[in-house]
């Protein structure tokens, strides 16, 4: 491979062929450089945030991904129908697609990305690691070959190991296999999954070096051989083999590991001749000797906390270089200034095991805090779909050190409101908070070893908040919720019904909480919650945010209304879920429920697909049989027995949507 410098080539408009939060953020680089955007949306995606943001838009229907955002010859033809120039892919779907950057040089578009032939390279973990090799850097054992030949060796195998897709990413297709009579299973899910997600179902496996650290260098690359590194990123913090924190510096590097691997990642980019943005990936263990993991051939998710440290816009760079013109930056001039952390902010539950929880945002607020930055894929009220990955919105913190950006996390946290679904919002302020994270006692297993601690640390937060002021601020917000979802000016003008030491009940996270009110004077409800007086007075509101003042204090809270007619109170960060029992709820079912510890009765944790059925009628299993796969926001979900039974109907098929209320197996 040699260099060809190219002649610097114009381009005046840019379709992302992407969607979420890093297509509002590479429009917002464009935006600054004056260059056009065109959006991609799916049916589902019709009213996304990156659909209104962008100047032009393309829909390309409806289907599964490989039909609309997987789907290259849509992509194309709407960025030539689109007049485009260019043709940025982001991260995830076809962003280390070769087919997709070929098709871009033969419809004459530039692809903001290496070309093809690197990436099909590095692209493949498989092909990388043999890369590396030949180039002298570190690699752990791993062993390539079909499943067949594999499983052949599976005697011989250093358990534990690791399972990969050889051509994905994310922690996708990724799983740890502890013994032999396990390896066939999860390789065929693993495979399975890595055909899901990335069209292509090879994997491979390598040794599981445990209690490791994942360490990880930014790369800059032109056409004229020139490789800068931007330093590194932690990204420890994992759950499900995925990222949730990131930071730079890392905390655990000295001085000389770090320039080691900064260079060592140079060295490898030199000699393939990687142009444009790539990372390099790590692993670390406790003696602090590295091998090398992956190199990702596209931007990252983790971008902005390079950004924050460095002062360089990535996105505008990879343009620079798609250009055909020389880096603007030599590594000389590459100074990083204090530290950086970024917090992935998903759709999901970490008390069941971070399962997703796509529904409806009832209420978002970004928070605005000295040194916060916020990637995001919303910017309002919408629907969180079961069809993509569950991660909201990023949030970055740059502060002087790293002490300093985990209160600035801190701080920005609490004041991030998302409200209608549950997070790992609350979840994320446990971890920066903990004690081991902050002393850097950490690992990729940190957050499964710490699970149990950070969850009670949770709810502990949760019981430290005095409930009375929760309902407080319900009652509040209740009395004069029509005015305020009006945005009447004197929302006093109509409380609704209510009368002199009215008694009443509120259900708040299923605790029931008496309550007598006294008075509701103008802009103010007094009377005794549990017996304890109170006091709370109406200041000022803006959208879902309210000013209030309760019992003399001033405080700031956030409510909305959900879809079953529940008021949600966030207060001091958290969300609680609220409704007075005496008002019925038109769309709660009344009707008496099987109970939902009939073990007879099997649901889906969450909407999504039924995409596999291990078992058939009349089956018996045991507890811990997998009976059915259900699949929602790319994530596999095992609906398993609870105990001794025979399978008496399926009442579902494989293909079918289903939700969380739905019955998919009878049992007895």
């Amino acid at each position: 491979m040699t260099y060809c410098p190219m002649n610097s080539k114009k381009i005046h408009k840019v379709l992302i062929a992407n969607r979420g939060e890093i297509a509002v953020r590479i429009i917002k680089t464009l935006r600054k450089l004056h260059i056009a955007s065109v959006a991609v949306f799916a049916d589902n995606d019709a009213n996304a945030l990156h659909r209104r943001m962008a100047d032009e838009a393309c829909p390309l229907g409806s289907g599964a991904l490989k039909d609309t955002y997987l789907n290259v010859q849509k992509i194309i033809d709407a960025a030539l129908d689109a007049g485009a120039d260019a043709i940025h892919p982001g991260y995830g779907f076809l962003s280390e697609s070769p087919d997709l950057a070929e098709a871009c040089e033969a419809n004459n578009l530039i692809f903001i990305g290496p070309n093809a032939e690197i990436m099909q390279l590095m692209g493949n973990k498989v092909a990388a690691r043999k890369v590396a090799v030949k180039h002298g850097i570190p690699v752990t054992f791993g062993m390539m070959g079909d499943q067949d030949e594999i499983l052949d060796q599976g005697d011989s195998l250093p358990y534990p190991i690791l399972i990969k897709a050889a051509a994905g990413g994310g922690g996708k297709g990724m799983h740890i296999v502890w013994e032999k009579s396990d390896l066939k299973d999860e390789m065929e899910r693993a495979s399975r999954e890595a055909m899901k997600y990335f069209g292509d179902g090879t994997v491979f496996v390598e040794q599981y070096i445990e209690n490791p650290r994942h360490i990880e260098v930014q790369i800059l690359a032109d056409h004229f051989g020139n490789v800068i590194h931007l330093h590194e990123r932690e990204c420890t913090i994992q759950r499900r083999y995925q990222k949730i924190i990131e930071e730079s510096p890392s905390p655990t590097l000295t001085d000389e590991k770090r320039q080691q691997l900064c260079e060592t990642a140079v060295k490898l980019c030199k000699a393939i001749h990687y142009e444009n943005a790539g990372t390099v990936e790590f692993l670390v263990d406790k003696d602090l000797n590295f091998y090398f993991l992956e190199m990702n051939t596209r931007i990252q998710v983790e971008h902005p906390v390079t950004e924050l440290r460095t002062g360089i816009d990535i996105v505008e760079e990879q343009i620079r270089i798609a250009r055909g013109k020389e880096m603007g930056w030599t590594q000389e001039a590459i100074q990083p200034q204090g530290h950086a952390v970024e917090l992935r902010i998903y759709a999901e539950n970490p008390e069941t095991g971070f399962l997703p929880t796509p529904g409806k945002v009832t209420a978002y607020h970004e928070p605005q805090v000295r040194g916060a930055r916020v990637d995001s894929s919303i910017d309002g009220s919408c629907m969180i779909s079961e069809a993509y990955d569950p991660m909201i919105a990023k949030l970055s913190c740059h502060a002087k050190d790293r002490q300093a950006a985990l209160e600035t996390a801190q701080r920005a946290l609490k004041d991030f409101i998302i409200q209608g679904l549950t997070t790992n919002k609350a979840y994320l302020w446990e971890v920066v908070k903990n004690a081991d994270f902050v002393d850097n006692k950490i690992d990729t297993g940190f957050c499964a070893s710490h699970q149990e601690v950070l969850l009670k640390a949770l709810n502990e937060s949760r019981k430290n908040l005095n409930i009375n002021d929760i309902v407080a601020s319900f009652l509040l917000f209740d009395f004069c919720k029509k005015q305020l979802e009006q945005h009447t000016e004197n929302v006093w003008e109509e409380i609704g019904y209510w009368r002199y030491h009215m008694q009443l009940v509120v259900d708040v996270e299923d605790k029931k909480v008496s309550v007598s009110i006294e008075a509701a004077e103008v802009g103010k409800i007094k009377g005794e919650i549990d017996g304890n007086p109170f006091k709370v007075e109406f200041i000022q509101h803006d959208n879902n945010q309210l000013k209030i003042m309760l019992n003399g204090r001033t405080e700031t809270i956030y409510c909305s209304v959900n879809d079953e007619q529940k008021t949600i109170v966030n207060f001091h960060g958290l969300n609680f879920t609220c409704f007075r029992t005496d008002q019925l709820n038109d769309t709660t079912d009344y009707s008496c429920k099987e109970s939902t510890n009939d073990k007879s009765r099997l649901v889906s944790p969450m909407p999504g697909k039924v995409v596999k059925i291990n078992v058939k009628e009349g089956d018996t299993v045991s507890e811990g049989t997998i009976m059915m796969v259900v699949e929602a926001m790319k994530m596999e979900n095992n609906i398993v027995a609870s105990g001794n039974a025979k399978v008496k109907k399926i009442l579902v098929a494989e293909g079918q949507m289903v939700d969380n209320k739905m019955q998919l197996i009878e049992l007895e």
